[in-house]
């Protein structure tokens, strides 16, 4: 299998039990959870060789974030150690036409600040074949910034294929940050993932007449852009996965991938949500996974589809499904039935 290295920040999540609001719950449920780290855990689970790089702080939460990655099977021998802390968001679910909402603590992380001499990427990168970042590192400091760019260069270095989930965070930087810190790393980029949003954001690309509050999607629009993309930058495929947001509680899930020449729709599932967060990294994962074994873009898109659509039942950041279950479901098994 393929070695995948992939560079991120890595958080404790306390979230409210149920759909509790966060003014009437008197606990929180702890775990573990982040872009980057996500889709390390998810490629683990495909059965390759997942390396997460991160720095965090030298002290027992930092040692259970640790323990959780190792746990799924991702290798964390050039995490980093040190730093003041690490960093923590808040979630509160949302059901049916009340949105969830994140409330973010990672000011002053230990990978926020961390320095380009706590990571050796000549020996990080040694025999690796993709490299996997997101647009969150770069937002969360001009240290995160430098530190993407450099593992970017050395990767493009070494020959490996280099990926982007776009991932806009509005409470982490503006438009105009993002355009300019985004599009100077697209240099680096073989291919580029983000949704309707993140295309419009990060890179000034708005697909048609979508809507994300509305859940319209004009595909045409997509294609349209997506063309853009690839005469602007040169990526060698362009993908995206395409929510349709009924409601908090019930979305249409379906993607789209483009390669220069041909445009493709997936399957779309309709899926009621028990967790939403980390949908797009399971996508971005299974996606990878497709690419990196050899399966034709339309195969690679209808697995990343399927796995990402599976995420979205399970509790927690982390897609922690089976290669059999992904191909279960794509191969039209969504019936749900108990099995014994």
């Amino acid at each position: 299998m393929a070695k995948v290295v992939t560079l991120g920040e890595i958080m404790l999540r306390l979230s409210t039990p149920g759909y509790q609001r966060i003014i009437q719950s008197d606990s929180f449920d702890i775990n573990y959870g982040g872009g980057e780290a996500n889709v390390a855990v998810s490629l683990a689970n495909y059965g390759h060789d997942a390396y997460f790089v991160t720095k965090v702080p030298k002290n027992p939460i930092g040692d259970s974030a640790v323990a959780t990655l190792r746990k799924y099977n991702v290798n964390c021998d050039f995490i980093a150690r040190g730093g003041e802390r690490l960093g923590i968001y808040f979630l509160e679910t949302g059901a049916s036409m009340r949105a969830s909402n994140v409330i973010y603590d990672r000011s002053h992380s230990a990978i926020s600040e961390a320095d380009l001499s706590d990571f050796d990427f000549d020996r990080i990168f040694e025999g690796a074949d993709w490299f996997h970042f997101t647009g969150i590192t770069p937002a969360l400091s001009e240290k995160g910034a430098l530190l993407t760019e450099e593992a970017c260069k050395v990767a493009k270095r070494k020959g490996l294929t280099v990926s982007v989930d776009l991932n806009y965070r509005k409470k982490l930087w503006s438009p105009e940050k993002a355009k300019k810190v985004m599009t100077n790393l697209m240099q680096y980029v073989d291919v580029c993932i983000g949704n309707e949003e993140d295309a419009e954001k990060v890179l000034g690309f708005k697909p048609g007449n979508t809507d994300v509050t509305s859940g319209e999607l004009e595909l045409a629009g997509f294609q349209d852009i997506f063309k853009q993309m690839v005469d602007k930058f040169g990526f060698k495929y362009v993908v995206s996965s395409l929510r349709e947001s009924y409601s908090a509680s019930d979305n249409g899930w379906s993607g789209c991938i483009y390669d220069g020449k041909t445009f493709y729709h997936s399957r779309k599932y309709n899926i009621r949500i028990v967790d939403r967060v980390g949908g797009g990294d399971a996508f971005a994962g299974g996606l990878i996974c497709g690419l990196l074994e050899g399966k034709s873009m339309e195969d690679a898109l209808e697995f990343a589809v399927a796995a990402s659509a599976l995420k979205h039942t399970i509790p927690g950041d982390l897609n922690l499904v089976s290669r059999a279950e992904v191909e279960a479901l794509m191969a039209g098994d969504a019936s749900g039935r108990v099995q014994r």
